[in-house]
């Protein structure tokens, strides 16, 4: 058992280091790309005395330093949980059948992906970005009720993590929405349409994870089996999002 922890604390390292290079290239050689934060406020028309919605465009975020962020927020998460003062911390909760750590840096990491998606179909509405944040965050946030709920229960209670479902699809029917563009003629780049379809099935692929990890499914009766496999997939997943955005828009 030792050396699994072992092997798992240099896998957590490896992917600190990756996530690390990843995320220092991707601010490197991007180029300096924005995008528009836009709202809409009421404005009344004096002359016909109604009121209609006016867009403005609150800010504009550099889309490669954005890429860049949920890569180094990654780094930062496998790293300090490789530290002598919080490993330990790590391990006995892994013997329990909880990773704190995890649920917390795929709260953030995951949320920016989901707004980086959002940002290249063109959704741009804060108030629309901000809940698309909040509903990613809440879903991850469901997970790791789900292995604390399930501390204290003789039987599986699947409760958080349908609620968890139930929260994370919002967000992806809202890009789904501009992606089919209904009424419109333009469509997004191929290369979106790409990402939304790769980064979608890797969401998925990490609840599979976890129900396979509480079906106790084959080499999933090792609950470290299961920790690896998200260490894997969080990697992949993020560095596919990040060099898709790049081949499609951040290229110089």
């Amino acid at each position: 058992m030792e050396t699994k922890f072992i092997k798992l604390r240099r896998l957590n390292l490896a992917a600190a280091c990756l996530h690390l290079v990843s995320g220092i290239v991707m601010v490197l050689v991007s180029t300096n790309l924005k995008v528009p934060v836009t709202a809409s406020f009421l404005k009344f028309d004096v002359l016909t005395q109604k009121l209609f919605p006016e867009m403005n465009t609150l800010f504009e975020i550099n889309l490669g330093p954005l890429v860049a962020s949920f890569l180094l927020l990654s780094a930062a998460a496998h790293l300090i949980i490789s530290l002598p003062g919080v490993y330990p911390r790590y391990v006995e909760g892994l013997k329990k059948g909880i990773n704190i750590f995890r649920w917390i840096e795929y709260s953030l990491s995951s949320s920016v992906m989901i707004c980086v998606i959002a940002l290249l179909v063109g959704i741009s509405d804060v108030a629309t970005l901000v809940a698309f944040f909040v509903l990613n965050a809440c879903m991850i946030l469901f997970g790791w009720m789900m292995e604390l709920h399930n501390q204290s229960t003789d039987k599986v209670n699947w409760t958080s993590f349908i609620f968890g479902c139930i929260a994370g699809i919002g967000p992806w029917i809202g890009i789904a929405t501009y992606l089919a563009a209904p009424g419109s003629a333009d469509k997004a780049p191929s290369f979106v349409y790409w990402i939304f379809f790769s980064i979608f099935i890797f969401f998925n692929v990490f609840a599979i994870n976890q129900v396979l990890q509480y079906k106790k499914a084959g080499s999933w009766k090792d609950y470290l089996y299961g920790e690896r496999a998200y260490i894997i997939l969080s990697f992949v997943a993020k560095s596919l999002l990040a060099w898709q955005v790049f081949a499609g828009t951040l290229r110089p």
